[in-house]
């Protein structure tokens, strides 16, 4: 089955196949409420918000994340790095994103990115991070989402010898256009990318 991915705006993804997918959802323009699972990576206010949570959430629907996102949205399911869930037909394994040499994201906190696979596919959300040595233990990535914005996480270069490590078969890069980071920086990662890129604008999509 054909999978969807639509990236909403900087590190915020849709998702939809035979179920719908929230990624850290912020700034979500309208209230679509169909997501069966919403995944949160850590609790910044850029990756964790409630009033967009609820935007997208159908009834029913299911929130996990990391244990300090979820104690701020007041439910879901915590998980740690090395923990994974089943929700539907949804898999989602929690894998560890954190910084190396800067303090943003500390790998105490136990932050996530995710592997999320659903309908045949596996897609990797790094989260917030920076190269990290995890990330050798990766393999058969479908599609790599990959944060390209540099100050807070990967820059551009960084994203790209990721990419070599890891070997997915086509990567998104995200954390760019917002906050930090530019077009500029989603070019320069693409351009450097030993794999298929695409580089999205806000609200655009590609199919799997």
């Amino acid at each position: 089955m054909s999978l969807e991915i639509a990236w909403i705006n900087h590190a915020s993804f849709r998702l939809a196949g035979a179920s719908v997918v929230y990624i850290d959802p912020w700034k979500i323009p309208d209230s679509p409420r169909d997501g069966d699972v919403v995944f949160v990576s850590h609790s910044h206010y850029d990756h964790c918000s409630g009033e967009d949570i609820a935007k997208v959430l159908a009834e029913g629907g299911d929130i996990v994340g990391s244990l300090d996102a979820i104690e701020q949205i007041g439910r879901g399911k915590a998980l740690s790095p090395g923990e994974k869930v089943q929700i539907g037909g949804v898999t989602i394994s929690a894998v560890p994103a954190y910084n190396v040499g800067k303090d943003f994201h500390p790998k105490a906190n136990n932050w996530l990115g995710a592997i999320i696979e659903m309908d045949g596919k596996i897609i990797y959300y790094a989260g917030d991070t920076d190269q990290i040595e995890e990330m050798s233990g990766l393999s058969g990535i479908d599609l790599a989402l990959l944060p390209v914005g540099g100050t807070y996480t990967l820059d551009a270069a960084e994203a790209a010898e990721a990419v070599r490590t890891i070997g997915p078969a086509a990567a998104i890069p995200y954390h760019f256009g917002d906050i930090v980071g530019s077009s500029a920086d989603a070019e320069k990662f693409a351009a450097a990318a030993p794999c298929k890129v695409h580089v999205l604008a806000p609200g655009e999509s590609i199919t799997i």
